[in-house]
Parts: C-alpha cells; structure tokens; sequence
C-alpha cells in the first residue's frame, strides 16, 4: 500500500485480527487475456435473494477449494454519527466482537446487573466531576473499579474469535470507514450453518459489555494515530478545511471529548437505529450451495424483526469557489498536500477520475514519481489518490508529497502544479495511456483474486452504485477513457477555486 493510504487506514480506521492461511482464489484470468468468458462464468454463478425482513444475500459460487469468505456489510459509518458523538459507528465496530448473552461470559445472569451498575456509577461519576465535588468523585471512583474488576470476573476473552479459529475460521476482522461498517471472516465450507448461527447471534444479541476499558483503548488508538502523531493531525485539519458541512470533515476514530462522553446507552441507541435488517447486505463467495445459503439465512437471520432505520438527511457540501488553505507547525519532515473536489462514485465520469489519478500518482512510472522524486529531487515520495476520505458522496482527489530535506513545500507546490497544469494543455499519449489502463485493469483484477476480494467488490458496488453487476462494468468503462476525456475532465476538476492545501511544516524550519 502507498504510505500515505496505509497512513489513512491507521488514522481513520480500525480492525481486529486473528491471523490465518490465505483464502481460496477466485482465478482471475491475467490481465492479457480475454476477460469476457471470465465475467460470464461469475455472473452465471451468481445468486441474490432478499429476505421478508429486508435483508439482502449476494452468493456467488466458487468450487475450486472446500472454503466460504463471508463479509456483513452494515451501510453506516462516521456520516451518519450524530453531532457531538463521532467515533460512535467505531466504537460499535469494537464492541461487535466482545459476544452476546450466551457467548464471552460465564454467566451473564449475574454479569448483567454488574454491567448495568457500572453505568449508573459512570453517570455519578460525571455529575460529581461537573459539581466539583472532588472526595466524591474518588468515593464513586472506587466503587466503579472494584464492580468492574467482578465484572471481568465473568467475562471470557475473545470467546467469538476462540469458536472461530478453533472451527477452522481465519481472518476474523472489521473495518469502519465514513460510510460503512465491514465484518468478515472466512470459515471451512463444511462450517456455512455455524457461521450463519455465529454472525445472526451476535447483531440479534450483543451485549456491549467492557464499554469502559474499550473507550479508553480507543482513547489510545486515537493518540497514536493522531496527536501524536504530525501527518495524523495534518490530514484531520486538511479534510476540516476542505468541507464545511458535509460530515466527511469529521474523523471516522472520533474528537477525543467525544469519544469520552459516549456512554453504552449511545452504542445501543445507535445501534437500533442503523442496524436494522434492511440497512445489511452479505455477501457469501466460495464451496456454497445458494439453495441451502437461502435456506439457513431464513432460519438464522429471518429471525430479525423489520424496521425502517431512522436516516438524518446528510448535508449537501456546497461548491467550493475559492482556494483554502491550512498550515500546522510541527516536529516534522514538512509535508505538502493539494486536493479537489471530484463527484461521487456513481458519476459517468469515476473511470477517467481513475485513470488521471494512476496517470499522475500509481507508483514508480507515474508522473508526480518521476518528475519530483527522480527528476527534481524535491520530494522523498509523490503521490495520490481519488475517492479521499470515501466515494459514497462527492469527495476528494488527494495528492502528497513529503518532502526531500533541504527542500521547501513550496517549490513541491509549484512541481505538483506543472504536473497537473499538463494534464490541462496537453493530450496524453497513447502510449502512457494503455500503460496506465493495462495497470487499472490488473489492480482492479487482482482485488477480485480471493473469495473475500471478490465479496468485498461486490458489496461495494452493491450498496454504493445500486448494483453489484456495475463492479465489472467498471473493467469496460476503464478502457474507454480517451485522452479527451481526461483534458476534459482535468480542466474541470483542477481549477485554484476548487483547490485546498494542506502545508505541514518542520517546527524547527
């Protein structure tokens, strides 16, 4: 991964591990063969169904090896917070894998009274801080920690990903983005009714529980990855400037005083409002018989009740009509970042958005790489992305430079913008051109080359487009992009209204 997405995903997201053997391949051709018979054999395995419920099943049959990936995917993320309560959606995430009143407790008939006090003393706790009552505050003090102290008492760690490994299952994991919430894992195909039985219990029946000693691992997560952190801390004021109302200015991990003031009953209320049945989609890919996935999914999730989710209308970001800029000093190597406002992914133009992005910033024959790193000598690594901080909404192409000692941001600034104004003035060369689509097709194949690449794709476009199918129109629409369109589209995009800039500079400079 490019350093700065890998940075990205630190940052603004977070994931539980349990390592494992890779999936089974889904046997992607290569990318100089015909990919048509391919696409065909897929969408001829392909199954969906929709229980009375709401909830949505894509089930695609893979024979080649005896195992199943499997991916929940709940369409709710940091957008969807309330205000006041960011981190909310990723807090849940955590909390998702601490089991259910039957599993990760000894006996939850006298864990849950113990839960419930523990809630009531935080809620002390806060109003005698707010009254300044300090002897107080140290009397509630103890009595929370010796009742959380019984409580642990009761609990069984990690007892969910104990069944799993312990069945066979690898790669127990999460992720919260802006705009989604992920759990997969795979299992051996033989374990499909366990899985089904596992992952229905724990969103039928979660128990939050070990609320308070997460909150304070989130804490840790969040000063690791931010402030303590320069490039953490420059990228959360970056994407502040550059929206004002849209909630992708706000960091998926959550502000630290709103982190601190969620309380379980904010987790459960958020839960019952965006986990519902028709806001969850699963995708199945392996050794699966759709007949017996349908059956077992109205045995085991046909048991959730229908209910609509409660949506607050997103804000709608406004046209952005002059250069914004922001500028942090920090104990840093400087680091210079320029971004645009670009559509969301559904717009006719997402493949020619793809195809400037890798033109200017997909690895070592890319543009920005060869002119400021090799060429000039400016910049230690030079690159970017498009779809920044997500792409279910109008969102960002993002590019950064961290640069070379002995360099400024500023001659970064004015290399990036020669490299951008060309993209403007100049027609790509056919040449570059199926370079660059050869290596977007191969990127986007090689993401379809396991049974949970392949249900993570389909689940993306599923949600984010209206249809998994426009997963592999994607491949076509890549190699339609003509040199035209990318002018085109450049001298829309790359405008000094629509610009923001982010400066990180050396404290010390």
């Amino acid at each position: 991964m490019r350093l700065v997405v890998s940075l990205l995903l630190t940052v603004f997201c977070s994931w539980m591990f349990i390592p494992g053997i890779a999936v089974a391949k889904t046997q992607t051709p290569a990318t100089s063969t015909p990919i048509q018979p391919y696409l065909d054999r897929v969408i001829k395995n392909m199954t969906e169904f929709s229980l009375d419920n709401g909830m949505k099943f894509i089930v695609l049959e893979n024979h080649e090896a005896p195992v199943v990936s499997f991916v929940t995917y709940t369409d709710v993320g940091g957008v969807d917070e309330p205000d006041g309560k960011t981190g909310v959606a990723h807090f849940l995430e955590h909390l998702a894998f601490k089991g259910t009143s039957k599993i990760g407790t000894k006996n939850y008939k006298l864990e849950k009274p113990l839960l419930e006090r523990l809630d009531r003393l935080d809620r002390e706790i806060q109003a005698a801080k707010a009254a300044g009552k300090t002897e107080e505050v140290a009397e509630l003090k103890a009595k929370f920690d010796a009742t959380e102290s019984l409580a642990s008492k009761l609990v069984e760690q990690n007892k969910l990903g104990q069944i799993v490994e312990q069945s066979g299952g690898v790669g127990l994991n999460a992720s919260t983005s802006t705009e989604a919430t992920n759990y997969f894992y795979s299992f051996p195909a033989n374990k499909l009714e366990l899985w089904m039985s596992l992952e229905s219990e724990r969103f039928l029946d979660p128990v939050f529980r070990e609320f308070y000693k997460e909150k304070n691992v989130i804490l840790e997560e969040r000063r690791l990855r931010v402030d303590n952190s320069p490039i953490g801390q420059m990228l959360e004021k970056f994407v502040d400037t550059a929206y004002t109302v849209h909630p992708y200015k706000r960091p998926v991990i959550g502000y630290d005083q709103d982190i601190r003031n969620l309380t379980r009953e904010d987790i459960r209320e958020f839960f019952d409002t965006h986990y519902v049945p028709s806001n969850i989609t699963i995708a199945i890919v392996g050794d699966v018989q759709p007949t017996e996935v349908k059956k077992l999914a109205q045995v085991y999730f046909g048991r959730y009740k229908d209910k609509p989710e409660s949506v607050e209308k997103i804000p709608t970001e406004p046209k952005q009509t002059k250069t914004k800029e922001v500028i942090l000093k920090l104990k840093s190597q400087p680091w210079y970042l320029e971004g645009y406002h670009r559509p969301d992914i559904k717009d006719p133009d997402e493949a020619v958005y793809d195809i400037m992005a890798r033109l200017l910033s997909d690895g070592r024959t890319s543009r920005l790489y060869k002119s400021l790193v090799e060429e000039q000598r400016l910049a230690l690594t030079a690159q970017g992305f498009s779809g920044y901080p997500g792409n279910k909404y109008p969102n960002l192409m993002l590019f950064y430079a961290l640069t070379a000692p002995g360099q400024s941001v500023d001659k970064v600034a004015t290399a990036l913008g020669e490299q951008i104004t060309k993209l403007k003035t100049e027609l790509v060369s056919q040449t570059e051109l199926k370079r660059v689509k050869t290596q977007a097709r191969a990127q986007l194949l090689r993401t379809l080359d396991s049974n949970m690449g392949m249900a993570q794709q389909l689940l993306e476009y599923e949600i984010k487009t209206g249809s998994w199918r426009n997963l592999f129109k994607q491949i076509d629409a890549l190699e339609a992009v003509t040199a035209a369109d990318i002018q085109r589209v450049a001298k829309a995009t790359f405008t000094p209204e629509n610009r923001t800039v982010g400066k990180l500079l050396s404290q010390d400079g």
